[in-house]
């Protein structure tokens, strides 16, 4: 049996150590990595539900315009069918007692 001299010796143990440090870093850095997984995770995740959110107030807003335009196109028809049959709105009016209504001058 060949004998180890103490420079194979110190060798293995350099290469021992080495092994172990190389593994503990590895380690390390599994755990940094899955706890930066987990972070972006939850970011996205945060992400998603602020663009629900957004989404459904978008879709909110979009049904209130649908409705207030509806609105308004009700009542142009309510006050165009009122003032159908109204001889004073269906009189001519001349063009500076129009200007001067509009001025909103007395």
């Amino acid at each position: 049996m060949p004998k180890l001299n103490i420079a194979g010796i110190v060798l293995v143990i350099v290469g021992f150590i080495s092994a172990i440090h190389f593994g503990y870093n590895n380690y390390q850095e599994k755990k940094r990595l899955q706890k930066d997984n987990a972070e972006l995770f939850g970011k996205i995740e945060q992400l998603n539900q602020d663009i629900t959110r957004n989404n459904q107030i978008i879709t909110q807003r979009e049904q209130e315009k649908a409705q207030g335009a509806m609105s308004i196109k009700q009542l142009q028809e309510q006050i165009k069918d009122a003032l159908k049959n109204n001889q004073c709105a269906n009189d001519f009016m001349p063009s500076n007692v129009s200007d001067w209504m509009r001025s909103g001058k007395n």
